[in-house]
């Protein structure tokens, strides 16, 4: 990727010039000596700048300093206050030439860090924590390149360093010092400029501090630390520590502002450009904080100089004061640190937007696009990294590699840390007789968890426990950790196939075709006869189902599977309301003894309100108002399948059908809010349903149309009189779509009249942590 290196070649606003200017000077000539007119000068300005740059004095940035006061050295040396920054940058930009020579200063930079902090006594904060043995060097392609880098720059090195150590023991004025250090390095960018002259720096620091720990045990280093005092140095260090961690902070601060702007021009120039505010205000900023750190390094470098010529009692006679200037320093350079990291965050988030946007499209193409298998897709949903075995086998516990997944049918279960016990047990028991049923086939497939985290929320002890309790559980292959799953995939599984917190099943074949953005409603109605879950099988197994007691409750219990055999009535209810079980199962006994039918009872609770269905499930035992599940997991799989009807067809863009089928189950839902509710069989056949006052009403009223059911049947009789009273209540229908599901409908219309239903915003708590259907 090409990296923003054009800012550094020129003061902003950047010149539409894009031939680099050649002109150059002799770096020997003192700066100050070398005078032009005035009308020279206004022409170079402009040479540099571009005809559309601001002068020097609108710069923007922390430059313009309020404190005015002019802080002076004892020895002549001054620390100008924003006033005079304007003067001073118009000299160092005459300086600035660059012959379109580009420097990668990076490797060269990861060399300075690592001189830096190991050139240091213990009191200093850049050594805080263990030392390593070059941490940023290590790697062979960082020593590479910055021996290739060395081959054309370490005689500018060179010079810089013998320049800079003669002047500071020759010229008092920082400034003048810094204007010729300038000059040298004319020709380079504004990070290069820097870079090079903290290399000349760190080498002349480097030594100091490296014969300073060496010395005692080295002969060579002995001799050379006497030619520099440093044993004298080093044992009268007590009264210099406030010096010495003054100028280790200065140091820190230098190296701070340094690597904040190297990565300025690091910056993707196909995201950032010259004129967006933030870029704009740092490029301006950058001359100043570049000029600012130089006198920096030569105020360092001028401590050690001056103690290794002039000897320790010299460091110890002026302590105070050169702390004094060195915090003053630090201070300055920290406060134009502030405001560029400022920019370059602003910076960051721009390119981390615009690359976020360039990779959900590409995501979405990514699947658009035919491939000869699905290593490429499953690499952009799982970045291993570093890691070459990102999966964790949940049947060998073994971590293992992407290459187990190669071309074959691959299930990607997407869900948060908070499955809970009913869904884990029920997937495992689909995934074993699917996985029988798929050898049968000669299919191969595996079943991969991706765990989604919010990335807006740190990772603690607690998740990380709770992850690998259920990667524990599984018995397919996890993600072996949540980290692998970056921000930006996370988003695009939202975006795609619209992942909030519930569980969803994607379906990918060996080539990585998405044969099914969620398979898991139809796993949960069908099981393993939906095999292999595509949304071409969702669709044939829903042409092929009718409205029958067998597709609500799905082989879940042998007794009601005898009842359906038996062909006899059976009575399915729920709700929590206590009051209304007693009453209802007690006048439905009553009205089947008068009929003379053979009449069930099967209790299947609520979608939420876990607690409350205890208790009516405890009531009903003790008093044995009906037969009831005990297991908990039955009711929510029945509560779970019957909304998974819904969002599958949803999810199949049928939800408005109008075949009964659907109507049916939309009003199974909507009862289901609304309170308690019945629903009729005979046998496997359905024959009517309602809400409780109306199922109530009708059993009750008995005497009233019994009459009927000698000429019509006890069906039709039934089925005819509820079927007034619930039109004469006229109830309303509502459902409730938690944003959790992740699919919620624009529209959708009644199951009772057909009509739009109006579309609200409700907030909802049950005081329920452990409902069987959680709303969030």
């Amino acid at each position: 990727m090409e990296s923003f290196s054009n800012f550094m070649k020129g003061i902003p606003p950047l010149t539409t010039e894009k031939k680099p200017l050649t002109t150059t000077t002799n770096p020997s000539t003192n700066p100050i000596q070398q005078q032009q007119k005035p009308q020279q000068q206004q022409q170079q300005q402009k040479q540099l700048m571009g005809p559309a740059s601001n002068p020097p004095q609108q710069m923007v940035g922390p430059i313009h300093n309020p404190v005015r006061q002019q802080h002076t050295r004892s020895d002549g040396n001054s620390i100008f206050s924003a006033s005079d920054d304007n003067v001073i940058m118009k000299q160092v930009i005459d300086t600035h030439l660059p012959d379109g020579t580009d420097v990668d200063v990076r490797p060269l930079l990861d060399i300075i860090q690592d001189i830096l902090r190991h050139a240091t006594i213990n009191a200093d904060p850049l050594s805080s924590g263990p030392h390593t043995n070059g941490d940023k060097l290590n790697g062979k392609p960082n020593q590479n390149n910055a021996i290739v880098m060395l081959h054309s720059s370490s005689h500018i090195i060179d010079k810089l360093a013998s320049e800079l150590a003669l002047k500071c023991l020759t010229v008092a004025d920082g400034h003048t010092t810094a204007l010729a250090l300038f000059y040298t390095v004319g020709n380079f960018h504004w990070d290069a400029k820097l870079v090079l002259t903290l290399a000349a720096f760190a080498l002349n620091h480097g030594e100091f501090w490296l014969l300073a720990q060496i010395y005692s045990s080295n002969q060579l280093a002995k001799s050379l630390a006497i030619l520099k005092q440093v044993p004298t140095i080093m044992e009268h260090t007590a009264p210099l520590i406030p010096r010495f961690e003054a100028v280790n902070k200065l140091i820190h601060s230098i190296l701070e502002l340094t690597i904040c702007i190297v990565q300025f021009k690091e910056l993707p120039s196909m995201y950032i450009t010259p004129d967006m505010p933030a870029m704009s205000s740092a490029i301006n900023t950058i001359p100043t904080a570049v000029y600012w750190n130089i006198r920096g390094i030569i105020t360092c470098a001028t401590q050690i100089t001056h103690l290794t010529s002039m000897g320790h009692e010299y460091g110890i006679s002026s302590t105070e004061m050169q702390s004094w200037e060195l915090s003053s320093l630090t201070s300055k350079i920290d406060h134009i640190h502030d405001f560029l990291r400022r920019q370059l965050e602003n910076c960051i988030r721009v390119v981390g937007d615009k690359k976020e946007i360039e990779f959900r499209r590409s995501f979405n193409q990514l699947f658009e696009t035919s491939h000869m298998d699905n290593m490429k897709i499953l690499k952009i949903l799982i970045n291993p990294r570093d890691d070459i075995q990102p999966l964790f086998d949940g049947n060998t516990k073994m971590r293992v590699s992407l290459e187990v997944l190669r071309r074959r049918n691959v299930l990607l279960l997407i869900s948060g840390l908070d499955m809970s016990r009913e869904e884990l047990s029920i997937l495992e028991e689909i995934y074993n007789e699917s996985r029988i049923h798929g050898s049968r086939t000669s299919a191969l497939y595996e079943v991969v968890w991706i765990p989604i985290v919010d990335p807006s929320v740190n990772y603690t002890k607690e998740m990380d426990r709770k992850f690998e309790e259920m990667k524990e559980k599984m018995p397919w292959y996890s993600v072996s950790h949540p980290s692998m799953i970056d921000k930006v995939v996370i988003k695009c599984i939202g975006d795609r196939w619209h992942f909030r917190k519930r569980p969803i099943l994607v379906v990918l074949d060996p080539q990585g075709k998405e044969l099914s953005p969620n398979a898991i409603h139809m796993m949960w109605i069908w099981g393993s006869n939906a095999f292999p879950f595509t949304s071409m099988k969702e669709e044939q197994l829903w042409r092929d189902e009718t409205w029958r007691l067998e597709l609500l409750v799905s082989s879940m219990d042998p007794t009601i599977d005898n009842w359906i055999r038996e062909d006899k009535y059976i009575f399915l209810f729920g709700g929590d309301d206590i009051e209304w079980i007693r009453k209802f199962t007690t006048t439905a006994r009553a009205m089947a003894t008068a009929a003379r039918i053979p009449l069930e009872m099967a209790y299947v609770g609520k979608s939420k309100k876990k607690e409350s269905v205890r208790r009516a499930v405890a009531t009903i035992n003790v008093e044995k108002l009906s037969y009831s599940w005990q297991d908990p997991t039955l009711m929510w799989f029945f509560w779970t399948r019957l909304e998974s009807m819904l969002y599958s067809k949803i999810q199949l863009k049928k939800a408005d059908d109008q075949d009964p089928m659907m109507q049916q189950i939309k009003k199974l839902l909507s009862y289901d809010k609304d309170g308690s509710w019945a629903l009729l069989c005979r046998g496997s056949k359905i024959l009517t349903n309602g809400h409780g006052t109306t199922m109530m009403q009708t059993p009750s009223d008995f005497d009233l149309w019994k009459k009927d059911i000698e000429p019509k049947g006890f069906d039709l009789s039934f089925t005819e009189y509820h079927d007034k009273l619930h039109v004469a209540a006229n109830n309303c229908c509502r459902f409730e779509f938690p944003v959790a599901a992740g699919r919620v409908p624009d529209g959708m219309r009644c199951p009772e009249c057909h009509r739009f239903m109006e579309k609200h915003i409700a907030f909802l708590c049950c005081h329920d942590q452990d409902g069987l259907l959680e709303l969030d």
